[in-house]
């Protein structure tokens, strides 16, 4: 009997300590690249509505790092020095930020990257970029029955840019029809930028079927390009799936279609994964790809867009 009953307050005084183990999040901290762009906005709303429910009490603390490594690092430290136990983080610097992180990890915080890789950090979640750039130009091929003349308007040579450009020119490539007179040309991320890109290219390029541009706002700079020109019949896709995008593809616009991300599912599933860092789990693979969907005039009324909960 005593065996016996030594044996179930074993078992018992196991259960209460794995129980006790069991680590909460009470605070979380998350740092991105500019609370002045809708995406970002999205990702901080995406984790702090996963981290309330998963911990109602718990509190999130959001900053914008303004694509200031400094500043970001000033903000990691005011994390650390508020306890948090998890850090989202949208690095400013990708390679630069890794003190930061070391820093924030010796003082046992979980550090997720979000939308881009940062060195150091536990795990990263971010779209399958090069899927994207695939399936937004596998559009321009499939709308020019895979005979025309192209251009890939590139961007700043973050990693997120090289993947998208990667993947439309494997789909290029596999199209003997399809000629690229341009690939090389940066219109800077910006709605400005792909306008003064694509009027060089307008004024240059007669004969232009097609334009793949790295993100929407360079797509819509790439649109009233094109308008002030008085040039039409051009296909424009994009990658981001953005709010100004919708807007573009339910009005008079040569924007056809953009791959989506998807900022909300991204924190969230950011979040989950923390949890689990946190309490022992590892993720089988530190690189969480989130697959791409296309968005076309076809589709977007049921798009559900950057903001909508999931």
């Amino acid at each position: 009997m005593f065996v016996r009953n030594a044996l179930v307050a074993g078992i018992a005084l196991a259960c209460v300590t794995g129980f006790a183990q069991a680590r909460e999040i009470k605070s979380v901290g998350v740092t991105v690249g500019s609370l002045g762009n809708p995406f970002f906005v999205t990702i901080a709303k995406g984790a702090e509505a996963k981290v309330k429910e998963m911990y109602p009490n718990a509190k999130v603390i959001t900053a914008s790092a303004d694509y200031d490594l400094n500043k970001q690092f000033t903000q990691i430290d005011n994390f650390i020095s508020a306890g948090v136990d998890l850090i989202l983080l949208n690095a400013a610097d990708a390679k630069a930020i890794e003190p930061a992180v070391k820093k924030a990890q010796k003082a046992g915080i979980a550090v997720v990257a979000v939308d881009v890789a940062a060195a150091g950090a536990d795990a990263t979640v971010q779209t399958d970029n090069v899927q994207a750039g695939r399936i937004a130009c596998e559009h321009i091929v499939k709308r020019l029955s895979g005979k025309g003349n192209v251009i890939i308007q590139n961007g700043p040579q973050v990693s997120a840019v090289v993947d998208r450009v990667k993947g439309c020119k494997e789909v290029f490539a596999a199209a003997p029809g399809i000629k690229v007179l341009s690939d090389d040309q940066d219109g800077k991320g910006s709605r400005e930028g792909g306008m003064n890109v694509m009027l060089g290219h307008l004024t240059r390029f007669q004969k232009l079927d097609a334009v793949f541009t790295i993100n929407d706002p360079q797509a819509i700079g790439t649109d009233l390009a094109a308008r002030q020109l008085k040039r039409k019949g051009l296909v424009i896709s994009s990658v981001d799936g953005a709010p100004d995008i919708e807007n573009a593809l339910k009005s008079e616009t040569q924007v056809e279609a953009s791959a989506s991300q998807d900022p909300w599912l991204m924190a969230q599933q950011a979040v989950v994964i923390g949890n689990d860092i946190l309490n022992g789990k590892k993720p089988a693979n530190p690189m969480v790809l989130i697959p791409s969907t296309l968005v076309t005039r076809d589709n977007v009324g049921s798009y559900k867009g950057w903001s909508s909960p999931r």
